[in-house]
C-alpha cells in the first residue's frame, strides 16, 4: 500500500513557482539566439529553397520549445501528457534538404537549453556551433570548387546522345551524379549534379558540350553563385 501511495505521489502534478523574471530573461535570450541563427542560416546556408522565408520559423519554434520544457520539466505526469499530445499532432513540414532539418534541430536545442534553465551552457554551445558553420563556409569558399546542377537539353534534327555528354563531363568534373534523364523522339534532357574544381573547367565543359550540336541548351544552377 505504501508503494502505491509513493508512486501516486511521484506522478502527482507539482506546481513549483516559476519566477516571472527568470522566464522573461530566458525567453528573451532564446529569441536573440534564434534571431542570430536565422541570420547565420540566411547568410551561410546552402539550401536551394527560400532561406529567408524558412528562417522566420526559427524564433517561434525556439521560444515555443522553451515554454513547453519550462512547464513540464518538474512534473512526470505533464511530461507523459506531452508525449501523448505529440503522438496525436502530426508534423508534416516539407523538409526538402537535410540542412533545413539540421537548423531546425539547433533551434529546438536552444529552446530545450533555456527551458531547462541551462542558459550559459546553451550560449557557449551555440557560439561554438556558429563558429563551426562560419569556418566551414569559409573553408569551402576558399576551396574554389563549383558544386552545381547542370541541365543539358537537345532536340531534332541534331539531337545529341547522353553518352556524349557524360564523356565530356568525365573529363572536367571531379564528381558526376545524374539526377534525371528524359528522352523522346524529338528531345533529350539530362540533369546532373556535378562538381568543378575551378571556373575554367566549367567553361571548357560548356564549350565542348555546345560543339556537339547547334540545338544544345545548357543551364547551370547554383544558389551560391557561379563566380
Amino acid at each position: 500500500m505504501n508503494e502505491i501511495q509513493t508512486f501516486q505521489q511521484f506522478l502527482a502534478t507539482k506546481s513549483p513557482h516559476l519566477p516571472i523574471w527568470e522566464l522573461v530573461i530566458n525567453l528573451s535570450l532564446a529569441a536573440v539566439l534564434s534571431y542570430i541563427l536565422s541570420y547565420i542560416y540566411t547568410r551561410y546556408g546552402s539550401s536551394l529553397s527560400n532561406r529567408r522565408m524558412f528562417s522566420k520559423n526559427f524564433m517561434l519554434i525556439t521560444i515555443t520549445t522553451m515554454l513547453v520544457i519550462a512547464i513540464v520539466k518538474s512534473s512526470l505526469a505533464l511530461s507523459l501528457g506531452l508525449v501523448g499530445a505529440l503522438s496525436i499532432v502530426r508534423f508534416r513540414a516539407a523538409i526538402k534538404e537535410p540542412e533545413e532539418l539540421a537548423y531546425l534541430f539547433i533551434a529546438i536545442a536552444i529552446g530545450l537549453g533555456f527551458g531547462a534553465n541551462q542558459g550559459i551552457t546553451t550560449i557557449i554551445a551555440f557560439g561554438i556551433i556558429c563558429g563551426v558553420i562560419i569556418l566551414r563556409k569559409r573553408y569551402h569558399k576558399a576551396d574554389g570548387s563549383q558544386n552545381l546542377y547542370l541541365t543539358v537539353s537537345s532536340h531534332n534534327p541534331k539531337k545529341i546522345e547522353i553518352e556524349d555528354i557524360k564523356e565530356i563531363l568525365n573529363k572536367y568534373c571531379s564528381t558526376i551524379d545524374m539526377r534525371r534523364f528524359d528522352e523522346t523522339n524529338e528531345e533529350l534532357e539530362g540533369v546532373f549534379l556535378v562538381e568543378f574544381e575551378n571556373f575554367n573547367q566549367l567553361l571548357r565543359a560548356k564549350s565542348e558540350i555546345q560543339k556537339l550540336s547547334d540545338s544544345v541548351r545548357i543551364t547551370f544552377l547554383d544558389n551560391k553563385g557561379l563566380m
